[in-house]
């Protein structure tokens, strides 16, 4: 990772009742859209730079169109006084170097181009998942919990290296704020695709021996409001966003009416990671662990600063399933309209076996 250069460049101050001046990075799709929409209506937001690789449909943006890994990145940001960065690939479909290079450099050009520039403040968002999901989390985490996830080459992996870069930002330029905002399993639209949505396009919900979930939600719409709320500069620091509360296995499985498929942890976990390590599934085995164990967060910050979530983990989930209707997906994995008709009719016992069959064919033609 190339090292970053201490650039003193004086903090601009903003006055009391001063409007500042917003640039989002992803604006033209995305979560970035609908924080850039919310902020054009802003009162309180003096301007709108929106920033992309394409031009998007957002009134009274202007636009500035380019790669944020460009290093001319900083002179685009004249005079802004705040930069969200939402320019984040965070596709299961991607190709994971190049994601993590993307996320990570981009990260990085965007730190160092607001230091350059004298932005005071820069928004990031990642994710609660960086917390970890261990048997012994406290329910809810402190915000301030120290991070245990694995640092591998997931999307997980992504967010941990982008979570280090936000730390060390203010100590290399220390004119510079950063936020960190962490929100829970994503659902309400196209950008909320994961593997903990992906969770719920199986024939059935697979539940690891001896484990015990905890599910909790982010709307989108309850995410895209907290980071205007960071933006600005109602909270500050490590920033988490969910629903209220959480809900136990048995009250999915009540409100989606999906049967359980239980395994062994030894089972469900080793099968996890030979389809991975055969490039079969876009997950790691260790991403089953946010299925097993509870990382649920208590949005304290935003809550102080009078923040309240528009949705609730029920109508959160509702909104999931009906994203999810007519999708399916195994381990990750999205099937197509065959295979899913095939585990549909025959349910998870021979998914299970199929998925086996998977693997031997696999290694057979790899000659493993």
């Amino acid at each position: 990772m190339p090292q970053e250069v201490d650039i003193e460049t004086p903090r601009r101050g903003m006055g009391p009742g001063a409007r500042p001046v917003v640039a989002v990075t992803g604006a033209a799709s995305g979560i970035g859209h609908r924080v850039a929409l919310l902020l054009s209506e802003h009162e309180q937001i003096k301007r709108l730079v929106a920033i992309d690789e394409r031009r998007g449909d957002i009134p009274g943006a202007q636009w500035r169109i380019m790669d944020v890994r460009d290093p001319a990145l900083a002179s685009r940001l004249d005079g802004v006084d705040v930069v969200v960065h939402l320019a984040l690939d965070m596709s299961l479909d991607s190709e994971p170097r190049a994601r993590g290079a993307r996320n990570v450099r981009g990260t990085q050009t965007v730190l160092t181009a607001a230091a350059a520039a004298g932005v005071p403040r820069v928004v990031l968002c990642t994710s609660a998942m960086v917390y970890g999901a261990l048997p012994e989390n406290e329910t809810p985490l402190d915000e301030d919990a120290p991070l245990k996830a694995t640092a591998d080459a997931s999307l997980v992996g992504d967010l941990l290296e982008i979570e280090e870069l936000a730390a060390r930002a203010p100590r290399a330029h220390r004119a510079l704020n950063v936020t960190v905002v962490r929100p829970a399993t994503l659902v309400g639209g196209p950008e909320a695709d994961s593997v903990m949505t992906r969770h719920f396009e199986a024939p059935r919900l697979l539940v690891v021996s001896g484990s015990r979930p905890r599910w909790q939600f982010c709307h989108v719409d309850d995410l895209a409001e907290a980071l205007v709320y960071a933006a600005l500069g109602k909270v500050e620091g490590v920033v988490t966003v969910a629903s209220e509360g959480w809900l136990e296995q048995e009250e999915i499985e009540e409100l989606s009416g999906m049967r359980r498929m239980e395994l062994p942890a030894t089972l469900a976990l080793g099968t996890a990671e030979r389809l991975h390590r055969l490039g079969l599934t876009p997950a790691p085995a260790g991403d089953l662990a946010y299925a097993m164990h509870g990382w649920v967060v208590p949005s304290t910050r935003l809550r102080a600063a009078g923040w309240r979530p528009l949705w609730t983990n029920e109508l959160a989930f509702a909104a999931l399933l009906e994203d999810v209707a007519g999708r399916h997906a195994l381990v990750a994995r999205r099937l197509g309209r065959k295979d899913a008709t095939t585990l549909g009719a025959a349910g998870a016992t021979v998914a299970l076996i199929g998925t086996a069959a998977i693997v031997r064919k696999v290694r057979k033609r790899r000659g493993i």
